[in-house]
């Protein structure tokens, strides 16, 4: 079937109560757009005039859908967001199977037309065909018409990631020493005293110069820390307890043996691709592949906070864009906040406070709002609630709860939300002065991308094409912690066998009545920093013994 092809955005118009959302984004200088096509107010009732008004943004937006009056979407009241409050965060919610993926879809792919570089994380693989225009049909069209849009074929530029190289996609791996202990302690699932305990190896890591690349030297230098030789160390970074030493390790073997280990080591992944734009000012979205490794969730959820602190230390502040310099969607966030630690939250609240002067928007996923910490949830001004179902007590406790975190309406939320049919959800934005919009009904718009998979080989093609997979498609292994500790282990056997030597003298003539030598007192650099081998590391690290290593909110270790 042949696609049409985009039209000028210079020309097209998407719905009857403002200019086309789509073309608007792609303009990201617009300014005031002439409502010339607009039906009278006299045409429209009360509630839709007053959401028609409250939507329609004089910048650059996005086209949500229509709103729904009657039962029926009013394609004349356009419900939109404006993509200068896309960095004021938002939060895409409801059931499964009630259309949040497409809804995440229809905003990605117009962030990334307005010129914003965009994340996304594809848990179940049904993202891909963003990538790929989507297939036109009567049918389509007709429903594109219904919610005020002139539907085009079109898909955005799209790079495709994968973790550690599990599955299709250009690899991600970052180093132990970057991914700190904070967030390792959240994908081990340690205790606020082992969390410490953890932090304090780090810092002797640091100290010593001892590089933590990957699982294995972490793994080495615990072991090292909890050997009869290692045990006065151990002593000497704040009294961290064998028994406490001995769990971490535990723990970190069967982490290591699930196969986790192939998302640490190097070439480390630079944060700074995510924000990538096309030579015509396009986006690039930024597809991240999980499907295949999805039975470790929290590890997936957890690299992608140590994304967004990684983009929080590195970039400057900007302030209010016209065009935020990114947008994150974050999928399945309920996985980020599952069983975590009073301080794992306080740093996603200020990571999520404090990025958007940074230029980067950050969307929560997720099936209902309270999945999401207050504190996070009220630094969400974008609101897109799909429906939820109310079949048990706990259900309609969480519903009413839902209800709660929007603005005062007219509307009976409690009844309205689980009245909802897919691909329609009750929509609250942040509009350009900084106050909340009205509570909207409203149809969803169709994405111009492909709604399902990308069909096979796409993904393949589009990364043997990318000049990032020449990069990062081939792990590094250098020398680290690991290869320091074993180099040190087999210096000190070599010394002890060669100290178990007989004197020969000795047995040839010697002195009986001598008294025997004196022992040479052990030299003051004698244990790990007297090695040869650490010496040698020092050297090579030059100027980074005697500064302090700085780490982020997260105590991710700041790239020099």
């Amino acid at each position: 079937m042949t696609t049409p092809q985009p039209k000028d955005p210079a020309t097209s118009s998407s719905d009857p109560g403002a200019a086309d959302p789509a073309a608007a984004a792609a303009a990201p200088s617009a300014g005031p757009v002439a409502d010339s096509t607009a039906p009278a107010s006299s045409a429209l009732s009360e509630t839709a005039t007053r959401v028609r008004d409250a939507y329609a943004f004089e910048g650059g937006r996005i086209h949500i859908g229509a709103m729904i009056e009657d039962g029926e979407p009013n394609a004349a009241v356009a419900v939109n967001l404006p993509v200068a409050m896309l960095n004021r965060h938002g939060l895409i919610a409801g059931a499964t199977g009630t259309g949040k993926t497409r809804t995440l879809q229809v905003i990605a792919e117009q962030a990334a037309h307005a010129g914003a570089a965009v994340f996304v994380a594809d848990m179940k693989g049904d993202l891909s065909g963003i990538a790929v225009p989507g297939p036109a049909s009567e049918k389509l069209t007709a429903r594109a018409a219904a919610r005020g849009q002139e539907w085009v074929s079109r898909a955005a530029p799209v790079e495709f990631y994968s973790l550690g190289g599990q599955g299709e996609g250009v690899p991600i791996r970052t180093t132990v020493s970057d991914f700190g202990p904070v967030l390792l302690s959240k994908v081990l699932d340690l205790n606020e005293t082992q969390e410490s305990s953890l932090g304090l190896i780090f810092h002797y890591a640091d100290s010593k110069a001892l590089a933590l690349l990957d699982l294995k030297d972490l793994r080495a230098l615990i072991q090292f820390l909890t050997s009869d030789e290692g045990k006065p160390e151990l002593k000497g970074i704040g009294g961290i307890s064998t028994a406490t030493a001995g769990v971490i390790l535990r723990k970190l073997t069967a982490f290591e043996a699930s196969g986790a280990d192939v998302f640490f080591g190097e070439p480390a992944f630079d944060t700074a691709q995510l924000l990538r734009t096309s030579a015509d000012g396009t986006g690039i979205i930024s597809c991240l592949e999980l499907p295949g490794v999805a039975s470790r969730p929290e590890l997936f959820s957890t690299f992608m906070m140590w994304m967004l602190a990684e983009l929080y230390q590195d970039l400057p502040e900007v302030g209010d864009l016209e065009v935020p310099k990114l947008v994150f969607f974050f999928d399945e966030a309920h996985l980020l906040f599952k069983d975590a630690s009073k301080a794992f939250l306080d740093q996603v609240v200020q990571t999520v406070r404090l990025i958007r002067s940074k230029g980067v928007g950050i969307f929560f996923i997720t099936q209902t709002p309270k999945d999401v910490p207050g504190d996070v949830l009220a630094q969400l001004g974008n609101r897109v609630q799909h429906a939820l179902r109310a079949f048990t007590p706990a259900d309609a406790k969480a519903l009413k709860a839902t209800a709660s975190t929007y603005p005062s309406s007219d509307l009976d939320l409690v009844e309205v939300i689980p009245s909802l049919g897919t691909g329609e959800a009750i929509v609250t934005v942040m509009s350009e002065d900084g106050a909340p919009t009205p509570v909207a009904v409203t149809a969803v718009r169709a994405p111009e991308s492909l709604m399902d998979p990308a069909p096979e080989g796409v993904i393949a093609q589009t990364v043997a094409a990318s000049p990032l997979n020449t990069q990062y498609a081939t792990a590094v292994d250098r020398e680290s912690a690991y290869e320091i500790l074993q180099k040190r282990a087999q210096d000190e056997a070599a010394r002890e066998e060669q100290a178990a030597v007989p004197d020969k003298g000795a047995a040839k003539g010697a002195d009986p009545e001598a008294k025997p030598a004196a022992k040479k007192p052990a030299k003051k650099d004698e244990g790990l920093m007297g090695n040869p081998a650490v010496k040698s590391f020092l050297r090579s690290a030059g100027t980074v013994l005697g500064r302090e290593i700085s780490r982020s909110l997260f105590g991710t270790r700041k790239r020099r």
